[in-house]
């Protein structure tokens, strides 16, 4: 565990790193996934590129041909394509010059591009993914970690199941229905040529058969008019377990070949993919790193509940031990995600922290 402000973070970065045994995961020349969340248009959510040039430098030593990666988002933001997509990370400072690592879109221009991983899961069989992750030689997960509005808090494997995840594997985790057309529809056709099943068909407007349908998600990517819509219907603890079969999918590609990192910095009380900035609900903690991706995010989740309340967005009297996660979320239960990480088999929840000097 590193901690302190950001120039400390950045000079015991690769201390951190050293100690944790993930140079154990990394060997010569091979390809590092090191998958990140780049941060929407103007907002800050997200690690800043001087921890990131840390992380690339530290790599390199170890040998290895690292590059920074993330999937196109479901909904429509400055994410929703690859091409916004680049412009969106090097507006906030991710590009090679910078860091000496290229960026790499996962999942294509669209994110439709898939390898799909088998899961014998409670609700995924096959998981639809990014086939960068599947093919690189190792996968370095770095997460902001922070509250989340669906799952209670976002960490690794928020950023393993739902940020790995290509379109349709996203769209399967958010909703157990179909996409749907809204009234807005112009019928211009354009979702009619990309849908692989023929499943639309234009009168006044579009109209999807859900008997057809098969949720790749191609029409929410094409629409000029952005009159496709998501139903966000899945219920939160599905949406969770889900997510970490995801999660599970993901990690069983890469075998003794993973490591995670989170940003325990900026906690803000919902994901980054908002567009607005936000105010951290607690001071800034530090950045832990692990081989097990549930005993990071329960030392996290821990140690930002056991930190004092900074943010007028709790409630009144939340103080050191309060569960934070539970009062901006309340409907919402964030230890499901490590529950079911755990009787996976993804990790464990039993942790013993070390703090680097």
């Amino acid at each position: 565990m590193g901690e302190g402000g950001a120039d400390d973070i950045a000079a015991r970065l690769e201390t951190l790193l050293d100690e944790s045994g993930l140079g154990g995961v990394v060997g010569p020349g091979e390809l590092v996934a090191v998958k990140m969340h780049f941060g929407e248009s103007r907002v800050t959510g997200h690690v800043r590129p001087r921890f990131m040039r840390r992380v690339i430098v530290w790599l390199q030593k170890q040998g290895a041909s690292p590059f920074l990666t993330d999937t196109n988002t479901l909904y429509r933001g400055s994410r929703a394509d690859t091409v916004s997509h680049l412009r969106t990370a090097a507006e906030h400072g991710f590009t090679f010059q910078a860091l000496g690592a290229p960026v790499v879109i996962a999942g294509g221009l669209r994110g439709t591009t898939e390898a799909v991983v088998p899961v014998d899961g409670r609700f995924v069989t096959n998981a639809a993914v990014g086939p960068e992750f599947v093919k690189a030689d190792v996968l370095l997960s770095v997460a902001h970690f922070k509250g989340h509005e669906v799952t209670g808090f976002g960490g690794t494997l928020k950023n393993l199941g739902m940020g790995c995840a290509s379109r349709a594997g996203k769209l399967d985790m958010h909703s157990t229905t179909r996409p749907y057309v809204k009234p807005s529809c112009n019928a211009c056709g354009v979702c009619l040529t990309w849908c692989p099943e023929d499943a639309i068909t234009v009168g006044e407007t579009a109209v999807i058969d859900d008997g057809k349908c098969i949720g790749c998600a191609e029409c929410i990517a094409v629409c000029p008019t952005k009159s496709v819509g998501i139903r966000w219907n899945e219920s939160t603890d599905t949406c969770q377990m889900k997510m970490v079969e995801y999660a599970y999918a993901v990690v069983a590609t890469k075998p003794g070949r993973a490591g995670y990192v989170n940003f325990i910095t900026d906690v803000h009380p919902v994901c980054d993919c908002f567009g607005t900035e936000k105010v951290s609900i607690v001071p800034d903690i530090g950045v832990v790193a692990s081989l097990d991706p549930v005993a990071i995010d329960q030392a996290a989740y821990d140690l930002v509940n056991e930190a004092p309340a900074a943010d007028g967005e709790l409630s009144d009297g939340y103080r050191a031990g309060s569960d934070k996660f539970r009062d901006l979320h309340p409907d919402v239960d964030p230890t499901v995600q490590l529950r079911h990480a755990e009787e996976l088999g993804l990790g464990t929840r039993n942790y013993e922290l070390i703090e680097i000097a």
